[in-house]
């Protein structure tokens, strides 16, 4: 079996369970636009892939308007969603293991850097990363090949290290795929199996102790 030593992490739905927040967001940001948004389904769904292409692909909002629609989002998240949110469970005592045991630990996230940290600093895991990447305020680097990317460009020996992306989503096992990595997709987050068997993760795992046991073995 591979010895991955150097581990990226998705944020919501593989570190975090950030359901409140995030759906509280879009309901906040939509209703700005006169749409009123209960299906609990179609709100999950939008959990980790970037904020403007999901109102572009899901409400046919254009540039201008998807714009508008993440504005409005972070005007809810920056005030009250970022903190309605929790780790899940042993979340932190694997992070606290992995580097106990010298693994290079980074975050790749398509949520903003300066949210994420923020996050990670407010649940006291900060500390256990090397390296915290996400995309930027004006929409750039969103895509999470281009988070990936840049996130192993910031390691040294970049040739003797041996990483993975470990994920919830598709985007996740796509982005990793496209910059030539393997991924450890989880279901405890909100990806459905078949979503992740279909994107050809490398490693499909069911809970928390499972990735860490699979990560330090």
């Amino acid at each position: 079996m591979i010895k991955y030593d150097t581990i990226l992490f998705d944020l919501d739905g593989t570190l975090t369970e950030p359901k409140k927040g995030i759906t509280r967001s879009f309901q906040y940001a939509l209703k700005k636009f006169g749409i009123i948004e209960e299906n609990m389904e179609v709100l999950l769904s939008f959990i980790g892939p970037p904020l403007k292409s999901t109102f572009i692909n899901h409400y046919g909002f254009n540039e201008k308007k998807a714009w508008e629609a993440v504005v409005y989002y972070r005007e809810y998240f920056t005030e009250k969603g970022m903190f309605e949110n929790e780790v899940f469970l042993g979340i932190s005592e694997m992070l606290h293991e992995l580097k106990g045991n010298g693994k290079r630990v980074l975050l790749a996230t398509s949520k903003a850097s300066i949210y994420s940290d923020r996050i990670l600093e407010y649940f006291n895991i900060r500390a256990y990363f090397d390296y915290i990447v996400g995309s930027n305020l004006d929409g750039t680097r969103a895509e999470k090949n281009e988070v990936i990317s840049y996130a192993l460009s910031l390691l040294d020996n970049k040739d003797n290290y041996t990483p993975v992306m470990v994920g919830d989503r598709k985007h996740d096992i796509i982005g990793a795929q496209q910059v030539g990595i393997d991924s450890i997709a989880v279901t405890y987050g909100y990806g459905l199996r078949q979503e992740l068997e279909e994107a050809g993760a490398t490693h499909i795992l069911d809970t928390v102790d499972e990735l860490k046991k699979f990560l330090l073995d």
